[in-house]
C-alpha cells in the first residue's frame, strides 16, 4: 500500500499521527496529575509542538510540489505560513 503513496505525505500524514499522539497522551497525563499548575505546564510545552508541526508540515510538502509550482510562489506559501504563525504568538 505504501508504494502507492508518495513519500511526502506518508512523511506529512507520520508528523499529523506523532503529534496527534503526543496530544493525547498530554491530555492523559493531564487528566491523571488532576493538578492545574501541571495542566498549564502540560498546555505550554503543546503551544510549541504546533507551530512545529506546522511548519515541518509545510516544508515537507513543499519539497514535495517544488517541482510543479514557481519560486514565487513557493514564497507566497511561506509567507502564508509566517502570518499564521505571527497570527498566533499576537493573540
Amino acid at each position: 500500500m505504501f508504494n502507492l503513496l508518495e513519500k511526502a505525505i506518508v512523511g506529512m500524514a507520520f508528523l499529523r499521527l506523532m503529534s496527534g499522539s503526543i496530544e493525547i497522551i498530554a491530555a492523559i497525563f493531564i487528566l491523571k496529575f488532576n493538578d492545574v499548575e501541571k495542566a498549564l505546564i502540560i498546555n505550554s510545552s503543546l503551544a510549541l509542538i504546533g507551530p512545529l508541526v506546522l511548519i515541518a508540515t509545510t516544508t515537507i510538502g513543499l519539497f514535495g510540489i517544488a517541482d510543479k509550482v514557481s519560486f514565487t510562489k513557493m514564497l507566497w506559501i511561506l509567507c502564508g505560513v509566517g502570518c499564521i504563525l505571527y497570527g498566533v504568538k499576537s493573540a
